[in-house]
């Protein structure tokens, strides 16, 4: 196991983040937030996204307001798994918070592409 795995599942291993994550899913209702939008009847939520990927801005990865509670198959659309970052999808949601919590978006995206191309 590399060093980055190992410290992924000692995160969400944590009794902060297990409580954090079920206070979003709490305030979700549960649901899935996207298909919420586009569905008379929304799936379950299944996980709990960081809109602000962890990976890239662990000042955010204990923040109720950078997470939103997802199907499975919703969340696998937010991340881009070639390149590590996330997808357009996942932009516009790293927008919308962005905005609400007077982020600077583009010097976070700047951030995370320059991250992105160290690896």
């Amino acid at each position: 196991m590399n060093y980055l795995r190992k410290q992924h599942d000692l995160f969400y291993d944590r009794t902060s983040w297990k409580n954090l994550s079920r206070k979003a899913l709490r305030r979700d209702g549960y649901q899935c937030q996207i298909s919420k939008r586009y569905k008379a009847v929304p799936d379950e939520a299944q996980c709990v996204h960081h809109i602000f990927p962890r990976e890239f801005f662990p000042e955010y990865e204990l923040c109720l307001w950078n997470l939103i509670s997802l199907s499975f198959t919703n969340h696998g659309k937010m991340h881009d798994r070639k390149t590590g970052g996330l997808t357009e999808e996942g932009k516009k949601l790293m927008y919308k918070a962005a905005i609400k919590n007077k982020i600077d978006y583009q010097a976070a995206i700047d951030r995370m592409n320059q991250m992105i191309q160290r690896k």
